[in-house]
């Protein structure tokens, strides 16, 4: 299984397709990234000093993704990916 840094690095790197169990038990194929070259500008996050939250995510191994088809930020829970790809 992939570590939680491993999954970011790959992210960062460029898009990646990832294959997860959604909570309601469907399966979800994302094409996703972290690469700011790739997020359009408008879309890159913003701060707003709240540490809790990344806190939050951190604890239940949630990543926060960009998803390059729907335009929009979504996240995903590490233990429920079943494949990647580059």
């Amino acid at each position: 299984m992939i570590t939680r840094e491993e999954m970011l690095n790959e992210l960062r790197e460029g898009v990646r397709t990832v294959t997860f169990t959604k909570k309601n038990g469907d399966e979800r194929i994302m094409e996703c990234t972290l690469n700011m070259d790739i997020i359009p500008t408008e879309a890159h996050p913003k701060s707003d000093g709240n540490t809790l939250w990344d806190g939050v995510d951190v604890t239940i191994q949630a990543i926060k993704c960009y998803d390059v088809k729907a335009e929009g930020w979504r996240s995903f829970l590490l233990d429920t990916v079943s494949a990647y790809r580059k």
